[in-house]
Order: C-alpha cells, then structure tokens, then sequence
C-alpha cells in the first residue's frame, strides 16, 4: 500500500522542483566550497527511525544545493551541456513512477516498441542511413566500447567471445590526436592496449588528416599487425572540429576497417538542414552515436546509438539462458542483446515527450539560437585586440584566449589564461573550462543551455572584461 502521504510529498516536489528551476539564476553557477565540505556536515551513520521529508529539504538546502554545480544554470558555459527541459522532467518523474525494468521486449512491451520507434524518428529528424537500425545506450563513452567490442568480434569471426585473446591478434585501432578520452578507456577494455590506439595527426582546422591515417594504417600492415577499426568525430570534445567522414570512410572501407563516428554534441546540428552537408559519408560508416542528452534538451542519460549492421551487434552481446528466453523473442527487439547492461531504464518515455512537446521545428529554432549566440561571441572576441580566437567556430563552442599585446611568452600566457578562467569561475557568474590546443592553454565557452539567451552571453562577456581591469 502507498504512503497515504506521499501524494501531499508529491505535490511539494513538484513546486519545489519548478522552483528550482525557474530561480537558478539566482543560484552561483559553481558552488564556493572545499574538497571534504559537504561530507563533514552530514552524519556519519544513518538515522534508526524514519525522518520526515520536510527535515530532509531543510537539510537539502542547508548542504546539498549549496554544494552544487548548477549546469541548468543559462551562464554554464563549460564542457558540453547535459541539459534539461521541461517534457523531460516530466517524462522522467512518470519512468521514475512506473519502475519498469526494460531489459526485454516482455518485460515492457511498450518501452521496447517505443524506443525502436523513437530511433526511427531520430533517423528522420537527422537525415541518417534509412538502413540503420539503432538502441539508446547510456552514454556515448559505452556505445563506443560496445562499437568497438563488435569490432572485434566481426573480425575474428566472434571467436575471442568464446576463447579469449590468443596472443596474436595485434589489433589496432585508429582515431585523431583530438579524440575523445572515452576512446582510451574503450581501447584498453576491449583488451587492445593503450599502445595499439594510434593517434592521427589534424590539419590546421583540427581535423584528422586522411591521408596520415593512410600512412598509418599502411605501416601497421607492414609490421605484421592487424588494422581492425577508426573513430572519427563530427564535433570534437576541443574545438567541435568536424573530421572528413568521407575520405575517412573510403580509406576504412578499402582496409576493411570498422568506421565509428562519435557524434556525441554536434549530431544534434544534423536536424537543421544547413548542416546536413555533415552527412555526407554516413552511408558507408558501421556504427555512429550522438547524444540527444547534451543538445536536444532530453534529460541525461539519453544517447542515440546506430549500427549498419544489427545481427554483429546482437551476436556480440547476446547471451540467452532459460530463465530470460520467452516466447516472443523471434519477434521483438530485445534490447538487452545491443549493449553491455542486462537491466535498462525506460528511456524512450523523455525522448518521445520532448519530440512531441517541443515539435522538431521549436528544437531547430533552439539549435540555431545557440548557434547564432556562440557566433556573435566569436566576433566580439575577434573584435578585440586584447583576445584571440583559438580555433574556428563551426558551432557555438568558441576557444579563445586572453593575449595582451605585450606578452609573447607562451609559459606566462597558459598561466594568465589560468588565472583567469579560474577567477570567472570563482566568481560564481558564469562557469567555463578549458583545453589544450598545441600546447596552449585555450578557455572553451560554449552557448549550448537550453534557456541561454544573447544577454547571459553578453553580460557575461562584460564579466571577463571586468576581470582583466583586476588580473
């Protein structure tokens, strides 16, 4: 039997959580606390009797909210976003409600039905291959351990499943030295070794170079070993430089090369149609993510993961005892057998509300405000003789750095830059974070909140400048 007070908590909730919401600009984007903090206020055992939940909110605003690092904040301007929306929230508390375990097509026929139809739209949406078929991973960091983990089962005729490394596969995996660090930890999962990543070098644009992959690919046949897959990125982690999917999926297809791409923030720019020049290429790539948890304002974790070639990736991942075979399984997708995890939430449910709540014409609008904002952000930057763009701005990340005319030296401008990042931050006004791009220090500001406006972006930016007249 329910709580006969938990419709009343309910309701308390929900007011809370709108409030939240509506007010979390007034919140610092990024807490002022010290590592042990939070942890020093809060008891070192649980309670033995039940407490009430207005004691815990009070607790929640006296130690958690202080302590948080608030990304639904419009001045969270760092890393990639993982933002919220409205549907979403809503669609979350009902999966939150239901508790549905999503592992098979039985044990919730509907969000198994959904999903598949909610990867159809995404295809739809994005203008992708109508031949994919595709299932929502967690993160963009597991759907590339599970490309590559196909990889490698495809090219040993699913025999290290069984057997185990043998010694002598010697397989190599390939990706641009702006690769994302997810592709490290799925080369060392998968078992290949951090010294069989090789790391392809980017032209001025940093962007991977076709023709040094080629180079590279070639020399690993000659020392004997066994070229098995590369990752190319449309939107890197540094810059959101797009990498040449086409020249890269000729040189893959000629290698017999598995061809991921690792679309994680910039694929969502592949529902407006002036970036569907981005496409070109995908027809003949193996497998692609993006995240409709960073962008499209799906509530994390919500990542969008395409295969050409769904039987190696059930064949890879399906393991079928009794207790979980049913009579429907010849029909149906079991999306246990497309990734790592038995158990799975209802996913689906967010993304169907945000399609439908927000219609794909409201999420471009969107899209192409971000973009428009990160762009007028690049031309004052340029405006400014003080300031230096860093890398170009096909979207709305913007890499700069503070260079005053007087200073050359590259040690003292890291540390400048340093300085100044953190001062913003610690200002509590915005919050930014940063990259290395040829040894240089380069502060990363991206204009992809869901609720940002040209305003947070311009205030913002008058922050900066207010914080050179005291650096």
């Amino acid at each position: 039997m329910a709580d006969p007070n938990f419709r009343k908590q309910l309701h308390l909730m929900a007011d809370r959580m709108a409030d939240y919401l509506e007010n979390v600009e007034q919140h610092p984007v990024q807490p002022s606390v010290e590592p042990g903090e939070i942890k020093n206020q809060l008891p070192e055992r649980p309670p033995a009797k039940p407490e009430p939940l207005e004691q815990i909110m009070e607790d929640f605003d006296r130690f958690i909210l202080p302590g948080i690092t608030h990304w639904q904040h419009p001045r969270f301007f760092g890393y990639f976003p993982a933002n919220v929306s409205e549907p979403s929230v809503l669609a979350e508390m009902l999966t939150s409600a239901i508790g549905a375990q999503c592992m098979s097509w039985l044990t919730s026929p509907a969000a198994a039905e959904l999903e598949e139809r909610m990867m159809e739209w995404l295809i739809s949406l994005l203008n992708l291959p109508q031949n994919w078929q595709g299932s929502i991973q967690s993160t963009a960091s597991e759907a590339t351990l599970v490309s590559l983990l196909t990889a490698r089962e495809a090219a040993c005729d699913w025999r290290i499943n069984t057997e185990g490394f043998q010694g002598d596969e010697q397989f190599v995996v390939y990706a641009s030295e702006h690769v994302h660090s997810s592709i490290d930890k799925a080369v060392r999962i998968a078992g290949f070794g951090d010294r069989n990543l090789r790391r392809i070098p980017v032209d001025e644009q940093f962007a991977m170079i076709p023709e040094e992959l080629e180079k590279a690919v070639d020399q690993d046949l000659r020392q004997g070993r066994r070229p098995l897959a590369v990752v190319s990125v449309l939107g890197t982690t540094a810059t959101t430089a797009i990498d040449p999917i086409p020249e890269i999926s000729r040189i893959a297809k000629s290698h017999n090369l598995w061809h991921h791409v690792d679309a994680a923030y910039a694929g969502t720019a592949l529902i407006l149609p002036e970036y569907q020049k981005w496409c070109e290429g995908l027809d003949e790539v193996d497998s692609f993510v993006f995240n409709p948890h960073k962008w499209m304002g799906v509530q994390f974790d919500c990542s969008a993961y395409y295969v050409r070639d769904a039987d190696a990736l059930k064949r890879t991942f399906s393991i079928n005892p009794a207790y979980l075979q049913t009579r429907a399984d010849e029909q149906v997708n079991n999306y246990r057998d497309w990734g790592i995890p038995l158990g799975r939430r209802f996913r689906a449910l967010k993304l169907w509300f945000v399609l439908r709540m927000y219609g794909a014409d409201q999420i471009r609008r969107r899209i192409r405000r971000h973009i428009d904002i990160g762009q007028k952000l690049a031309g004052w930057i340029e405006a400014d003789d003080r300031f230096e763009l860093m890398a170009p701005v096909p979207l709305n990340l913007v890499c700069f750095r503070y260079h005053p005319p007087e200073i050359d030296d590259k040690v003292r401008l890291n540390e400048l830059n340093q300085t100044l990042m953190q001062r913003l931050n610690d200002s509590g006004k915005m919050f930014l974070t940063h990259a290395e791009l040829n040894g240089q220090f380069v502060i990363r500001w991206v204009t992809g909140q869901t609720h940002v406006t040209k305003q947070d972006v311009a205030e913002s930016w008058e922050v900066v400048l207010s914080q050179l007249r005291q650096l």
